[in-house]
Formats: C-alpha cells, structure tokens, sequence
C-alpha cells in the first residue's frame, strides 16, 4: 500500500514560463508579442493588422457586389452617357463680362460725342444744353472743334443770306456768329464733322453737336412768319405741320379753328404739340381741313398766330401724271401755234419742264411760259396744275415734227409728245 502525499497548502500556483526550446513560437517577432514586450513594441504590428484588416473588408465588399449586381441607391437616377457629373449647387456665380478689347469687332458701336462749345462772355464757354434761351440782340458764337466743320441752321437765315451771319473755319475749330439776334432766329443749330476718304467726304456721326436755341424778344411770343396766311398740305400718307413755333419754350400753347370757331385739342392720338415744330397732325384726313390759327399765353400776355390754311391732298405720289396738246396739229404757214404740257400732281411738289422740238437744232425762236396754279376738286381736296406752254410763230417747214415734253419731279420724270404738220 502506497503512502498518501503529504499535505499541501492550498494557493494558486505562480504562472511558470515556458522555456524557449518547448515554446512553439520559433520567430523572435511572435515570442516577443507573447511574452509581453514593451507597448512601443506593440504598436507597428498591431497597425499592420488593422490595415490588413481593413483591406481584406474591402475586398470581401467588391466580391459581393459582382455577385449580387451593385443597385444604385434609390434616391439617385442613374446617370445618361456624357451627362455631366458635377453637382449643381445654388451658389450664385456673377457673370464674367469680357472686355471691350476681347469682344467681336463688329458688335462694338463707336459713341458720338458732343464738339460743339457756346461761347458767352468774358471768355467763359461750356457745352450748350439740348435747348437754350438767349435774350434778342445778343451776340451768339458757337465753336465746334475739328479742322472741317459744317453747319446747319434756320432757313431763315438761309433764305434770305443774313449778313448778320458769318461761318468760319479755323485750324481747330468752325466758328458760327449771329450778331443782333431777333426771335426769327429761333431754331436748331447744329454742326458735325467732315470725314473724307480721299475726294469723297460725308457726315461723321460720332461728331457732331446740336442745341435748339430760343431767342426772345418783347411782344413776339411766336416765331415770326414772313407772311400773314400760309397753306398746309394734308397728305393722308404723311405728317402734316401747323408750324406754331414760340419763342418761350414755357408757353401755353393751343390750335383754334376760325369756322365754326372752336379749339382744337391736341390729344396726343391724332395731333400732339412739338414746341421745335408746331401743332404736328400724326394722320391727316380730309376732315381736318379748313382755316386754324394758334393763340400763345406767356407772363400774363397772349399773342395769335397768322393763319393756315389746311388742304387736302388725294393725288398719290410718284412721277408727274403728264399730257401733251397741240392748239392744232395741222397748221398753214404763217400761222402761230401753241403746245400745252400739263401735269395734275400734289400741291407741294414742285414740277420742272423741257423741251424737244423740231427747229431746236436751227435755233429756231420759241417762247416757253411755265405756270402753277391750285384747284379744289369738291369736299376741300386739293390739287395742283402745273403747265409749260411753248408758242411758235410764224409756222415753216423747220417747225414740223414732233414735239417732246419732259416733266419731272422728285419721285421720278414723264415724257410725252404729239406731231404738227402742214395742212
């Protein structure tokens, strides 16, 4: 019988290391993990495991979506061949505006510029406004700079070569002075420069300058006319003008007809005030007709205007409507003889006649008279007879042929003729 094993006293027994040649851990690496090294130790490899980790997630990921088929997720459309794949936002972005230098040549319009200075007194100048009020009997001098200037101003002035005028062209500048103004004077003045290519010049629209001036005067509040009745044409085609200009741009103006005496109000449909222009009638008709006059109210005082009478006009427009006639056609020797041309046209258009006739080559001697006149054809429609009336007497064998007349006006020229013989 074997003998019991002495007592032992009951305790935890001390945790005993294995020795390195019974240890299955032969690298150093793997016996330094477990025999608890240091933590600096520690932490490369456990780094490397977390990114092995990692991977290995990813790839375990990508081999489940070729399995299954990848589903886009359903908030999101799947996207079209070529679409753009950048995400709006609402971020608001100012357009880039390129500079004058980068656009297109041809979409860059040059600005016109002012080059005209009125020049006042004791030197002093400035750019005149669109209008100006000068007082009568001053001095007006007005510069505009450039080395060829033209000037537009009241036909007045024109008309009747007011020495009161002078234009002057300096190195610089043009130079236009009107001395002793009266409210006649009232009107646009306006300059611009030449441009000229070779001998061939025209009107340079990005230079020129322009002020409508007022001139007034004592007892005018109208611009004055140069005769006591005018005639106005209603043209259904065109605007007509009643030219009530005053020479105080504050005026009150208003349009009066004489019969049956009533006003004539300018409602701005049919007839609208222009103070450059007058009383301008935007749709002239035969109903307009008849005798208007203008009254002006200024500073307490009033002032009426000369009188106008307003013509219908119902021939159209276009080259001269033309006929030829003979006092005979067949004529005896010795006798005189008279050939009409005459043409019915508008009664603001002027007609110019010439002639072809037989003894023109002799220098045969003929008389040619050309005259005018208006007619009212019934209801106030007006029209205007223009003749030119050659006389040949002493009829002879030189003056037998034809005779050839030639009308024209601005819209084009109309020839006719007709024959005389011996009887």
């Amino acid at each position: 019988m074997k003998p019991n094993p002495p007592a032992v006293a009951s305790q935890t027994p001390a945790p005993t290391r294995p020795s390195p040649a019974a240890s299955p851990c032969a690298p150093a690496l793997c016996c330094r993990v477990l025999r608890g090294p240091s933590t600096s130790a520690r932490e490369p490899f456990a780094l490397k495991m977390k990114v092995w980790l990692l991977l290995g997630l990813l790839l375990v990921h990508e081999a489940l979506g070729e399995v299954t088929g990848q589903q886009p997720p359903k908030n999101k459309r799947p996207k079209e061949p070529g679409e753009n794949r950048i995400k709006p936002t609402n971020k608001k972005v100012k357009p880039k505006i390129p500079k004058i230098k980068d656009r297109d040549a041809a979409d860059v319009t040059p600005k016109a510029q002012s080059i005209m200075i009125h020049m006042m007194d004791k030197g002093r100048f400035q750019k005149p406004a669109a209008t100006l009020s000068l007082t009568a009997g001053q001095t007006l001098e007005l510069r505009c700079k450039g080395n060829k200037i033209e000037w537009s101003y009241p036909t007045y002035l024109d008309t009747f070569k007011d020495s009161r005028l002078s234009v002057k062209q300096n190195e610089r500048y043009g130079q236009l002075t009107l001395v002793n103004s009266t409210a006649a004077d009232t009107g646009e003045f306006t300059c611009w420069a030449q441009l000229c290519h070779g001998y061939v010049c025209g009107r340079d629209e990005t230079k020129t300058g322009s002020t409508y001036i007022f001139f007034t005067e004592k007892g005018e509040l109208f611009v004055p006319s140069p005769s006591y009745f005018d005639v106005v044409y209603l043209n259904p085609d065109k605007q007509a003008v009643v030219p009530c200009r005053v020479t105080v741009p504050s005026a009150k103006v208003t349009l009066h007809r004489e019969f049956p005496a009533k006003e004539i109000p300018a409602n701005g449909t049919d007839i609208v005030y222009d103070v450059k222009r007058g009383f301008v009638y935007l749709q002239p008709h035969s109903d307009h007709q008849g005798v208007v006059y203008c009254k002006a109210e200024a500073g307490g005082k009033s002032q009426i205007s000369v009188k106008y009478q307003l013509l219908y006009v119902e021939v159209p427009r276009g080259p001269p409507s033309t006929t030829i006639l003979a006092s005979s056609n067949k004529v005896r020797s010795g006798d005189d003889i008279s050939v009409l041309c005459t043409v019915l046209g508008e009664p603001d258009v002027e007609v110019e006649f010439r002639w072809i006739y037989p003894g023109q080559k002799d220098e045969r001697p003929v008389t040619i008279q050309d005259t005018w006149r208006l007619i009212h054809r019934g209801r106030g429609h007006t029209t205007r007879i223009s003749q030119s009336i050659m006389t040949i007497e002493d009829f002879e064998t030189t003056d037998v042929g034809y005779y050839i007349c030639t009308a024209q006006n601005l819209q084009g020229e109309t020839t006719v003729a007709t024959t005389v013989e011996f009887s």
